[in-house]
């Protein structure tokens, strides 16, 4: 089973890039029926936090329709962003939890040609050196990638479909992840990060799910202070109580005993 599904054979550009394998399936085609809108919405839930994303279905319409597919088809539940590369890419899409690759549909058309750029949080479709053997996985641009635009794997580049309009912090969260090895798989996060669930959603729903995610980042207000308690009334002074003359008392002073008063000066 081909277990790397790299982003593309990037000697020139990292080298922790794994080599390219090739695959043997033929390009699907789009579907006849194919809504004919110009944006799509999708809301990708991980446990790390949630992403909404803006489907450009106008530029690339064989891509987007891809995606969609798998995501309706509940394929990306419970698979793992499994290749880490700080200042570079988050891929996933392909792994389950475990280091098994999912079995996918049949590749699908480049269509790295279609004016979007590998820019800081769009979406691109992972692939081999072949250019045509993108299936389930895509990876996230963490910074502008312009060498991603230009024919350096195979003849072509990397076809961008998406980008992320709100989550770009869960984005970077998920770039710090320490990464290991599983499986012989370099850059694989140690702690798993999975995609829960990818909802495709209207732009209401999706306008929503932003408004929600701005209300949980908003820190909460401070408690207004109270107002200090006022001061008590300190209590008046009692009035000393007049004291009462003991029994047979007087406020004329004592006369002297006898003897005490002397009688003649000494001598006379």
């Amino acid at each position: 089973m081909n277990r790397t599904i790299a982003i593309l054979a990037l000697a020139a550009l990292s080298p922790l890039a794994p080599a390219a394998l090739a695959q043997d399936a033929a390009p699907a085609t789009p579907a006849a029926n194919a809504p004919a809108v110009a944006m799509e919405y999708a809301v990708m839930r991980t446990n790390k936090g949630d992403l909404v994303l803006e489907l450009d279905r106008a530029k690339a319409p064989i891509t987007v329709e891809n995606f969609v597919c798998y995501a309706k088809n509940g394929f990306y539940d419970g698979t793992v962003f499994h290749r880490i590369v700080p200042g570079f890419v988050i891929q996933g899409g392909g792994f389950e939890p475990s280091g098994v690759q999912k079995k996918t549909e049949a590749p699908i058309d480049n269509e790295w040609q279609n004016g979007l750029k590998n820019l800081r949080g769009t979406l691109s479709m992972a692939r081999t050196a072949d250019p045509k053997s993108a299936t389930s996985q895509f990876f996230v641009n963490l910074k502008d990638n312009d060498a991603l635009d230009r024919p350096i794997s195979g003849g072509a580049g990397y076809a961008v479909f998406a980008k992320v309009i709100a989550g770009m912090g869960t984005v970077d969260a998920i770039a710090r992840e320490q990464r290991g090895v599983r499986n012989g798989m370099q850059d694989w996060p140690v702690k798993d990060v999975v995609i829960e669930k990818v909802v495709v959603v209207s732009k209401e729903d999706a306008d929503k799910a932003i408004a929600a995610m701005e209300k949980r980042a908003e820190p909460a207000a401070p408690e207004a202070p109270k107002a200090p308690a006022s001061p008590k009334t300190p209590a008046a002074p009692k009035t000393p109580k007049t004291p009462v003359p003991a029994p047979g008392a007087s406020d004329a002073p004592a006369k002297p005993k006898g003897g005490d008063t002397p009688t003649g000066a000494p001598g006379a």
